[in-house]
């Protein structure tokens, strides 16, 4: 790490081992998703080698006979492995391609975290590079990561990730890399992979204290903001491409990202529902879930996901086109209960339901999801009248511990109409010779505060 790919078609391998303990369903599912994280970095995958088997090969994941498959066909075909093993070149033809002509393979992509060693000797004998599902994902995380929080996140995980895999290294390295003086260091024959160990334990240990002080600084920001405009709030969550940064988009009316891959989205979004309500809600998005996140992104980013913790409502976006919607959905759940979120209240969202085809197959769907999931609501972010009836349902959600009440302002102090307008719902007003009368709805502390101010200013 990390990968560098250049300006030029890259192309790579998949493979992955089907334990017993998992389906088909299951097993095609994370293929799928593999490839789709491949394509997010710019690979075309052209085959992919699976096998079944009770565990994972200790020596390198996958077993003698399906490494030496792997290994013919990305050296090119057994004849060719034999004129010269060392070109990695496959003769296949590329999905969406009409001719079948040599191309290098570049990187074996692996369906499970594994070893060091399993990668190493996997690589020695395959003949190109290998990056298993955790160094994917983490490699995305690192492309597209934008604010300073969420790099220190992405570095800590890569450096956790990193650490494990330096006495690889070193055995690479051979006894020249073994030792090394004192000088620069805590003592003399101090090897580099200690001394490579203790620089990342205190390269993360700085991180660390960065990140206490963007969250301390964001607390306080989100607690100020709350505090002076009385904005209830709602979260974006889910598996990751489900369509939710265009969700956002459409109920924000912003011009936030939306692309067709995993992880477009990295670093929290936060706009204003529109058009606004009483009272005011405020609309944050999320780094998408994903089927066995590595651990130490979940923990890294849990500060990213603190949106979803302080949100008073979180909207569980679900693709409803997505055979495996169902595993998406655990392992969102999966993910909100490891964050300490599982208790806020949530509102499923099944989106995307215009891509099943045609209106039949739409109904159809959508009859099954409400009498599977009750009180859901399934819909399209990419149509209007969807999307209104989502804003009603978040504004209805916010309303229903709104109490009604009646507000005099003096024509002394109509300075403060704006006030009212902007933090209730008026329902009737009227007038005398006095001032205006307001019958309005909105929270109990708004009333009061509103109150306070109005009698100061008689």
């Amino acid at each position: 790490m990390p990968l560098q790919v250049e300006d030029k078609p890259a192309y790579a391998v998949v493979a992955a081992v089907q334990l017993p303990q998992v389906s088909d369903l299951e097993f095609e599912a994370s293929l799928t998703e593999l490839r789709e994280l491949a394509k997010t970095l710019g690979f075309t995958v052209i085959r992919t080698f699976t096998q079944k088997r009770p565990g994972f090969d200790t020596t390198a994941y996958l077993g003698v006979g399906k490494r030496q498959e792997l290994t013919r066909f990305v050296r090119g075909g057994e004849e060719e492995a034999e004129a010269d093993p060392a070109a990695p070149y496959a003769l296949h033809r590329v999905e969406g391609q009409d001719d079948v002509s040599p191309h290098p393979i570049d990187v074996l992509f692996v369906d499970h975290e594994i070893s060091p060693s399993q990668a190493r000797n996997l690589e020695n004998e395959v003949g190109c590079q290998v990056m298993d599902r955790t160094m994917v994902i983490l490699e995305i995380f690192h492309r597209n990561a934008r604010s300073p929080a969420a790099r220190a996140q992405v570095e800590i995980a890569r450096l956790g990730y990193l650490a494990p895999r330096l006495r690889e290294a070193a055995k690479l390295a051979g006894p020249q890399g073994r030792q090394r003086s004192g000088v620069g260091g805590r003592g003399a024959g101090e090897s580099h992979t200690e001394l490579d160990k203790r620089k990342i334990r205190d390269r993360i240990a700085e991180l660390q204290k960065e990140i206490a002080a963007m969250d301390a600084d964001r607390k306080t920001q989100r607690a100020r903001r709350q505090a002076h405009q009385g904005l209830a709030s709602v979260a974006l969550v889910g598996y990751t491409n489900a369509g939710k940064s265009t969700l956002m988009r459409a109920l924000t009316g912003s011009e936030v990202l939306v692309a067709n891959k995993l992880f477009a989205t990295l670093d929290t979004t936060v706009r204003t529902l529109h058009p606004e309500g009483v009272p005011r809600v405020l609309v944050s998005d999320t780094v998408g879930f994903i089927k066995n996140l590595p651990h130490g992104l979940v923990a890294s980013f849990k500060s990213t996901l603190e949106e979803a913790l302080d949100a008073s409502l979180l909207l569980h976006v679900i693709d409803a086109s997505d055979p495996g919607f169902v595993r998406q959905i655990e392992t969102t759940e999966d993910v909100l209960e490891e964050i300490d979120a599982q208790d806020v209240p949530r509102l499923r969202i099944f989106n995307k339901i215009d891509h099943l085809g045609d209106a039949v197959a739409q109904a159809e769907r959508e009859a099954a999801l409400r009498a599977a999931y009750p009180g859901c609501i399934v819909m399209s972010a990419r149509r209007p009248e969807d999307v209104a009836k989502l804003h009603d349902a978040i504004l209805t959600f916010f309303q229903k511990d709104l109490v009604e009440a009646e507000l005099f302002l003096p024509w002394s102090a109509q300075q403060l109409r704006g006030e009212i307008f902007a933090r209730c719902q008026v329902l009737e007003e009227r007038s005398d010779e006095d001032g205006a009368f307001f019958h309005v709805r909105g929270e109990q502390e708004t009333l009061n505060g509103l109150r306070d101010q109005l009698g100061h200013a008689r």
